[in-house]
């Protein structure tokens, strides 16, 4: 009986998690292999090179921070700004998909094709963003500038560290933030 080869999949999922750790440098076949206990010929049976992995990663990170996010708010209903609202939960308050996002970000600093796949990707967020907005405010101008402090403020609250007097906690004032950005009461 042969051995078990470790599913394409794990190689892919071990190699977000360690871009998401240590960035797309840290991403290397040998590291894969000592994290997932296996040797790296196995790696060679699934991709023909790292570059080929991370396209793939950068295929599953799409698919799992847009495509089943999306999916996941539809199941979920509401109307267009409860749709936004839980995407951005989903999204940027995930301790898996964020930091992966974040990762990305890194790396496409560096990489013109990692830039442009990640503008596809906060393109379809914008999107939904502007969707849901707009159904309160007629000025596209308005929307826009909305849509885009919200985006800003979805990935920026995390990375910026500050205290607000008055004893307002941090979630307070984003939950401000938030209503004035996309309407709805404090």
């Amino acid at each position: 009986m042969g051995a078990l080869r470790t599913p394409r999949e794990r190689w892919i999922e071990e190699g977000l998690l360690t871009l998401a750790r240590g960035g797309v440098d840290a991403v290397r076949v040998e590291s894969l292999a000592t994290s997932l206990g296996v040797t790296k010929g196995g790696f060679y049976g699934y991709f023909t090179d790292r570059g080929a992995l991370l396209s793939e990663m950068l295929d599953a990170w799409e698919r799992e921070s847009v495509d089943d996010v999306l999916e996941q708010v539809e199941q979920a209903g509401g109307d267009a700004l409860e749709k936004a609202r839980l995407a951005g939960q989903l999204t940027f308050s995930s301790q898996r998909l964020f930091p992966i996002d974040l990762a990305v970000r890194d790396w496409a600093r560096r990489d013109p094709a990692v830039a442009e796949r990640l503008r596809r990707v906060d393109n379809r967020r914008m999107e939904l963003l502007r969707e849901a907005i707009s159904t309160f405010c007629p000025d596209p101008d308005e929307v826009e500038a909305r849509s885009l402090l919200a985006f800003c403020m979805a990935i920026g609250t995390h990375l910026i560290t500050v205290d607000h007097p008055g004893g307002r906690s941090r979630a307070e004032v984003s939950t401000r933030a938030s209503a004035l950005l996309l309407g709805g009461s404090w």
